[in-house]
């Protein structure tokens, strides 16, 4: 998936944190849009594994990806996690969690 340019991320920023007052806030909003808008669960390949993104989660510092395989469960920094290809709906809104978080 190409990545959206600038003027689109900082214009889905501002949709997510219209009414938000804060870093966290903003976080919280945006994580709001992520899990209204991502298609999961869905798979994807973690250190060379197979594994199924079967949610997003919000941290108290963060936004995870909760990577299941069998029993086994991680949660993945979703700033570190990476996508298939082709990337499932949705994943546009992790581009802009992304652009958000290196400001």
């Amino acid at each position: 998936m190409a990545s959206k340019g600038n003027a689109a991320l900082e214009a889905m920023i501002e949709e997510a944190t219209v009414d938000t007052d804060g870093h966290e806030d903003e976080r919280t909003g945006l994580f709001i849009m992520i899990e209204e808008h991502l298609a999961a669960p869905f798979p994807t390949t973690v250190l060379g594994i197979e594994v199924t993104v079967s949610k997003i989660d919000l941290t108290a510092d963060t936004i995870v990806a909760l990577c299941t395989r069998g029993h086994h469960r991680q949660r993945i920094d979703l700033l570190d996690l990476p996508l298939p290809t082709p990337a499932p709906d949705g994943t546009a809104w992790i581009d802009d969690y992304r652009h958000w978080a290196g400001k």
